[in-house]
């Protein structure tokens, strides 16, 4: 695939970014493609590997190696080099129904598969991804295309995050009739409120979901299955539900003082910051403002550090980010080779501008808190941190937490986010269906099939597997598409 020595004649390269300086003035995404040329330099330096485990999505080791969607990523290489970029866009199109979404917030695990990793970088995959489904839309081959024949069933989709949209995207081309139901304002469930605008701007949704209208599918905003729209009502007009409502239950942190006001889960913050951006570019007031506060971001992971960009730019004075693992290395260490996933530390956006800002990394590892601290207003004013130490415990083998003795330290705190992961699936809905949960309170299922315990009803995406990436998200909600259209129609012809 590409060119037989490109690896060896291209470097790795990768689109430029606005500094943080400027970038965080504002909510604009702040990645700079590269040129067609360049990216055609990038499909040269895709090899004919012969085992291409970018595409492959296979577990190595516990954990996944290469994209889970299995992307013909060494197929729209050759494409772009040889600057057949409509073709590409077909082969995209094939296996991933939102490149847009996932060529801007996907942590890239075909890049960490591609064997050009062996001697030195990998081709620069998500670049490339990008490039394809923009020149897509650029182009005019993005554009409605409804179905011929429609089959007289009709399915009614619970949740439009990615599993949701993924879903319904299959099971409109396949001719089905599908109506969307969300519960906000907003189509598109975490992709509109989830991840910040900086990250995929709203237009990027809004864009697709206006094709998705155009072929045929109908969203309904405003319905909180559960709550003021009955479970029984899509049970008794559909012939099919797939529930697709995300992991939607925050982790909460029970400590002395969790009571006290200006604490929040990451998903508020996130989800009020972008509504009152997107509703009034804040002049509406409706969020929680950071201006002139230290704030605490308990979590390490990717909404942690969405909450460190987003406080940053509503103008907090210090941002901490908390993280109770140790610090992973900067490099792969002997036991975590190729092809697995690299577990290497990576410093993300938010943490490159809080560097650029205050002059140091937000992270503080091995660390968690205590307690919080209220003033005479019960608001919290204050941290009590303390550090922890991580034993191999000698009867179970596994590794166990302990706080050091004397090692806490008080912090002042003026807003507190806990980004601390989801526990699973919201009761109020898996009652309303009647479907089983798991000891997680994931909907449950046979492994690797998509059929709740009721028979009409189906599960895909975090809601199914836990809270997952937008990419896992995607592939569920294509596989639970197939799913519902073999027991529906007695076979299926989707990709």
């Amino acid at each position: 695939m590409g060119k037989p020595t490109g690896f060896l004649e291209y470097e790795r390269e990768t689109g430029c970014v606005i500094s943080p300086e400027e970038r965080i003035q504002n909510f604009n995404e702040f990645h700079i493609p590269l040129s067609s040329e360049m990216q055609q330099k990038q499909g040269a330096r895709c090899m004919d590997c012969g085992v291409p485990f970018c595409q492959s999505g296979m577990m190595i080791g516990g954990m996944v190696s290469g994209c889970p969607l299995n992307n013909l990523v060494p197929e729209w290489n050759d494409l772009i080099y040889n600057g057949n970029w409509e073709q590409a866009w077909r082969r995209l199109m094939k296996t991933n129904s939102f490149p847009e979404f996932t060529s801007r917030v996907c942590p890239a695990l075909c890049e960490a598969a591609c064997t050009c990793n062996l001697n030195g970088a990998p081709v620069s995959v998500k670049e490339n991804e990008h490039g394809i489904i923009e020149y897509g839309y650029e182009h005019g081959l993005m554009k409605a295309d409804p179905p011929k024949v429609r089959t007289g069933k009709r399915i009614a989709v619970v949740g439009s995050g990615p599993s949701g949209l993924a879903a319904a995207d299959q099971l409109n081309k396949r001719g089905h009739q599908v109506t969307v139901f969300e519960r906000s304002d907003r189509i598109g469930g975490l992709l509109m409120y989830g991840i910040p605008n900086m990250k995929l701007d709203k237009a990027v949704i809004e864009r697709r979901i206006d094709i998705m209208k155009e072929e045929g599918i109908e969203f309904v905003t405003g319905a909180d299955i559960g709550n003021n729209y009955k479970a029984s009502r899509l049970l008794k007009e559909y012939d099919s539900v797939i529930l697709a409502c995300g992991a939607s239950n925050p982790r909460d942190i029970n400590v002395p003082g969790r009571e006290a006001k200006g604490i929040y889960f990451a998903v508020d913050f996130l989800k009020k910051t972008t509504k009152s951006l997107l509703d009034s570019n804040f002049e509406d007031g409706n969020f929680i403002s950071a201006k002139g506060k230290n704030v605490l971001v308990i979590g390490g992971g990717d909404t942690g550090n969405d909450c460190v960009g987003t406080s940053i730019r509503l103008g907090a004075q210090n941002v901490i980010q908390l993280e109770m693992m140790p610090k992973a290395p900067d490099q792969r260490a002997e036991s975590n080779p190729w092809p697995e996933w690299p577990k290497i530390c990576k410093t993300d956006y938010g943490q490159e501008e809080a560097i650029a800002l205050y002059g140091h990394d937000p992270r503080i590892y091995e660390t968690t808190v205590k307690s919080f601290i209220a003033n005479d207003n019960g608001e919290v004013c204050a941290a009590e941190l303390v550090k922890l130490s991580w034993q191999k415990d000698p009867e179970s083998g596994r590794m166990v937490m302990h706080e050091i003795e004397g090692s806490n330290e008080i912090i002042p705190v003026d807003l507190v986010l806990i980004a601390a992961g989801f526990l699973g699936s919201q009761s109020y809905v898996t009652d309303a269906f009647g479907v089983e949960v798991d000891g997680r309170t994931n909907v449950k299922t046979e492994p690797g099939h998509y059929h709740t315990s009721e028979e009409k009803v189906y599960v895909a995406g975090d809601m199914h597997r836990g809270q997952s990436l937008v990419v896992w998200a995607i592939r569920e909600g294509r596989e639970a598409a197939k799913c519902v259209d073999i027991n529906l129609m007695g076979y299926t012809n989707l990709d």
